[in-house]
């Protein structure tokens, strides 16, 4: 009877659950409610510690003391002008991005249901860094608000070209990192090249880029502060709709959410966020990343911060804590070796990048490979090449190549003719032209030899992970090198000799850091490419530190080292790039054929008997050193290695033999056509050949990431 009793009786557990449901409601929001509380305590303190940092001694009480008194002692007011001008702007702007965009980055990830989104993988922050930049080059002064207008458009005109490329997929998340740094290198090149060519207008943009909290009183913020409150309002208005978005596209529509109008709302907020934090501060990187995959982290202790709701608070106060903890932490590290006056001038934003860095590496290993399902597709080839046509082409490509170089000796501020040369070959040229042409003759070789190494550097690179948009550049390798050359210039001396060693170093270590974190048995081509990216950002990062800590005449050297510049260049600097370019052909010779079959999939060189492992260490080890080669020569070049490979594959295929030397043509013509270009545009002022070959580059790439999309 009592076992009838109760089956008979299932309505009285049913009546006794709800309390016990709501109980474990109470008691996930008693977590997460203490949660915010504990971040919100740390903070705190952390902004007392802030307040109390600085050239002189003075506690945060005091400070504030001064600040609420209405004595009109000397003493007062300077403390009152110390705490008004100084120490409170630095605070509340840290704190007011720090939670912009934390919040900006928890409504991108929401939106695009990609853990890997953010205001940097989107661009969004380069976007609004370029409108901004280019407002100040043209001369065009404009108040706080109408600067985060324009910041806006920048941002989302980025954002949109990034979301067209690479979709909403939250099954292919390296696919929307890949097309953002992309679009965000093109567009930071772009931004470096109106830094250069209006020297004079945007003096002093160059710490604001990477991202500093030195603010001149809090007037500048007090405009934008609205807007953030405005645009965090708005995303809690959509926290129930978003709530069902993570659910699934199909399953959101069939409730009945409009889910084209939701991520149209996300992504205006998110960017409204981001546009304002860069206008107050400039781009600080890779803070939208990490907060909100902070929070992401903890929602698996505690449960109630994956409502998005909740999780936009713990996204905002996470985003304050690493901001202001960065500013702390530097400053004191900085203080500690330099003194007070170096420690206020680092950049906050470096150390934000090299803690995203991480972050970024950590999530990429942590992230499911995608197998033989690749992320992004290569481009369609032409099938059955006849041999007539790849002599006709490669012919073509040489004749264009001669073309080319022939052009740069010409062409300059001072214009030749043939005949000149002519002379200058028999020795028989006057004192001018040969001057002209001695100091032409190395910058001409120079381009051409790094443009060569370059490319096939970028094809044996996209030969091993199979994807289309990898190269040299995304591995960080060239900018690795780029901060070795910069460590020696700074803390040595500007000789060829230690600059080159020091770049050799640089490269070599970020190539062993993406073959150790990436290179394991069961990595993906795509992960290596995600740990590059991680690599390139903190090298960046700490090239900014270094110039920022420099002097002007070192930094000016630095810049212009970093955009790529063949200036100076002289015949016993090319000794580098060809050694290692005369070391690695026999070796790409007797593996053209191990390179065509691993360039098809995983299965068929296993198949066939050829080892994998091996035949990719040794690919990626040239690629690295004929990536340093590049950099000893001509500085840092992007784009290079990653569009002559592919122009080369579309005429010849995918057969190494044909598709190496055309994919060295083609680098070296449009490195040469490049560094002549910016000889000759604004002589007798110069672009560095990088700067040119990143601003030609990008309508390229954009065409190259919208065909080689998956669908």
């Amino acid at each position: 009877m009592k076992t009838a009793v109760q089956a008979d009786t299932p309505v009285r557990p049913g009546k006794a659950e709800a309390p016990r449901i709501t109980a474990a409601s109470a008691k996930a929001r008693v977590a997460a409610a203490s949660a915010l509380a504990l971040a919100a305590a740390t903070l705190t303190v952390l902004s007392a510690v802030h307040l109390a940092q600085g050239t002189s001694a003075v506690s945060p009480w005091d400070l504030l003391a001064a600040v609420f008194s209405t004595g009109d002692s000397e003493a007062i007011a300077g403390l009152r002008a110390l705490a008004l001008d100084s120490r409170l702007p630095r605070l509340v702007g840290g704190l007011v991005v720090g939670a912009a965009l934390g919040v900006a980055g928890c409504a991108l990830q929401a939106m695009t249901r990609n853990p890997l989104a953010s205001p940097d993988t989107l661009a969004v922050n380069a976007g609004a860094h370029l409108a901004l930049t280019a407002a100040a080059a043209f001369g065009v002064s404009l108040p706080a608000l109408s600067s985060a207008g324009l910041a806006f458009l920048g941002g989302g005109i980025a954002a949109g070209i990034v979301l067209t490329l690479a979709g909403f997929s939250e099954h292919a998340p390296i696919r929307l990192v890949l097309a953002g740094t992309v679009v965000a290198m093109g567009l930071a090149s772009v931004t470096a090249a109106l830094l250069m060519l209006f020297a004079q207008s945007t003096q002093g943009l160059f710490l604001w880029g990477a991202g500093t909290l030195n603010l001149s009183g809090i007037s500048g913020l007090l405009p934008l502060i609205p807007v953030v409150i405005a645009a965090v309002l708005g995303l809690v208005l959509l926290s129930r709709s978003t709530d069902v978005l993570s659910l699934g596209t199909d399953t959101a529509q069939s409730m009945g959410v409009n889910v084209a109008f939701l991520r149209a709302a996300l992504l205006i907020c998110a960017v409204a966020l981001s546009a304002a934090a860069v206008t107050m501060v400039g781009p600080l990187g890779f803070v939208g990343l990490c907060a909100p995959a902070i929070v992401r982290l903890m929602s698996s202790r505690i449960i109630r911060l994956g409502r998005f709701a909740w999780a936009l608070a713990a996204s905002a106060l996470v985003g304050a804590l690493i901001v202001i903890g960065s500013d702390v932490a530097v400053r004191a590290l900085v203080f500690a070796v330099a003194g007070p006056n170096l420690a206020v001038a680092i950049p906050t934003g470096v150390v934000t990048s090299l803690v995203g860095a991480v972050f970024l590496v950590v999530l990429a290993l942590r992230i499911r490979g995608a197998g033989d399902s690749q992320e992004i597709s290569a481009l369609p080839l032409p099938h059955r090449v006849r041999l007539t046509r790849r002599i006709l082409l490669t012919g073509v490509a040489a004749l264009l190549l001669v073309i080319l170089a022939g052009a740069g000796l010409l062409l300059g501020d001072l214009w030749l003719r043939i005949g000149d040369l002519q002379l200058w070959l028999s020795g028989e040229a006057a004192r001018a032209i040969e001057i002209t042409l001695n100091f032409r003759s190395p910058r001409v070789a120079a381009a051409v030899l790094g443009g060569a190494v370059l490319a096939i550097a970028g094809a044996l690179v996209q030969t091993v992970t199979r994807n289309p948009l990898a190269d040299p550049g995304l591995l960080g390798v060239a900018a690795a090198g780029g901060a070795g050359a910069i460590v020696a210039l700074i803390v040595f001396s500007s000789s060829a000799w230690t600059m080159s060693a020091g770049a050799a170093i640089g490269a070599t270590l970020a190539g062993l850091v993406v073959f150790l974190l990436a290179g394991s048995r069961g990595s993906s081509p795509e992960k290596v490419v995600l740990v590059g990216i991680g690599v390139m950002t903190a090298a960046q990062a700490i090239t900014q530190l270094l110039i920022s800590s420099t002097n002007p005449y070192n930094q000016a050297m630095a810049i212009s080292f970093l955009g790529g510049s063949t200036f100076g260049t002289t015949w016993s600097d090319l000794g580098p790039i060809l050694a290692t370019l005369l070391l690695v052909i026999p070796v790409l010779v007797l593996l053209h054929r191990e390179l065509d079959i691993i360039s098809i999939d995983d299965l068929t060189p296993r198949v066939l008997g050829v080892r994998l492992g091996w035949v990719r260490a040794v690919a990626l080890v040239i690629a690295v050193l004929l990536s340093a080669g590049a950099v000893i020569g001509i500085g840092v070049i992007s784009f290079v290695g990653l569009a002559a490979p592919h122009m080369a594959r579309m005429l010849v295929g995918r057969e190494h033999r044909w598709f190496l030397p055309v994919s060295a043509l083609l680098g070296a013509a449009l490195v040469s056509l490049s560094d002549t270009f910016g000889r000759t545009i604004i002589a007798p002022d110069q672009l560095p050949a990088g700067l040119v070959v990143a601003v030609l580059g990008p309508p390229y790439l954009l065409w190259l990431l919208k065909r080689s999309t998956a669908r």
